[in-house]
């Protein structure tokens, strides 16, 4: 049924995206810094701080900062919606994560933060991102904005371009990083984490929420779906 829900939302964005290029907003994406390669080796061996604050725009049109969400554990993922499989992919299990946590769900907060800027607008967004699943936040911004997010997130992307009405694709990777309810990095989810094993850690780190606050307490950050 979602799938269904998927196939006729991308048929109802395209006048928006049409409409989004044909603006030529003066923000481009560029490519990122550093390689693909070493900032995949930064996430996955954790070899520089991870996150930070970021001031984006909703997908209801509201500014919202990292502060906004303290208090719950976050679920970051950067993408972009024409992105033909693996976001997608990833937004489904996020969705299935949301549902699955019932009454829970009120202590997270996912946020799906767009790499492709001069497309994804806020209208854009507020299509795309309730078709998987109310919870998720969509968050976009200028250039300049959305480039600093990523950055302070360790994510690789750049600009390809293609053949066709899409003129380009965004070549990007696809960590699902996972922040404490004080705003501190936690680890990350590889590309393709199913549900269930978000789901275990999630609710383990729900389960023990009053707990973390103890002195003392050790604090591994890595890959949080081991």
């Amino acid at each position: 049924m979602k799938a269904a829900r998927f196939a006729l939302l991308c048929a109802a964005l395209l006048p928006l995206a049409a409409a989004a290029e044909g603006k030529q907003q003066a923000a481009t994406t560029s490519a990122s810094p550093r390689s693909a390669a070493e900032l995949m080796d930064v996430v996955m061996w954790n070899r520089e701080p991870i996150g930070g604050p970021f001031r984006l725009t909703d997908h209801h049109g509201k500014t919202r900062r990292d502060s906004d969400f303290r208090g719950k554990l976050m679920l970051v993922y950067f993408g972009f919606t024409f992105c033909p499989d693996i976001c997608p992919t990833d937004l489904q299990q996020i969705s299935l994560v949301m549902d699955k946590l019932g009454e829970a769900a009120k202590s997270v907060a996912p946020l799906f933060i767009t790499l492709d800027p001069e497309r994804d607008t806020q209208k854009l967004l507020a299509q795309y991102v309730p078709a998987f699943n109310p919870h998720i936040t969509g968050l976009t911004g200028d250039a300049k904005a959305i480039r600093a997010a990523a950055d302070a997130y360790k994510v690789y992307y750049a600009k390809v371009p293609t053949p066709g009405a899409s003129r380009y694709t965004i070549d990007h990777s696809s960590f699902i990083y996972l922040i404490g309810q004080d705003g501190k990095y936690l680890g990350y989810f590889p590309p393709s984490t199913p549900a269930e094993r978000m789901l275990a850690v999630l609710r383990r780190h729900l389960e023990r929420q009053q707990e973390v606050q103890m002195p003392g307490a050790a604090t591994v950050r890595g890959n949080a779906s081991k």
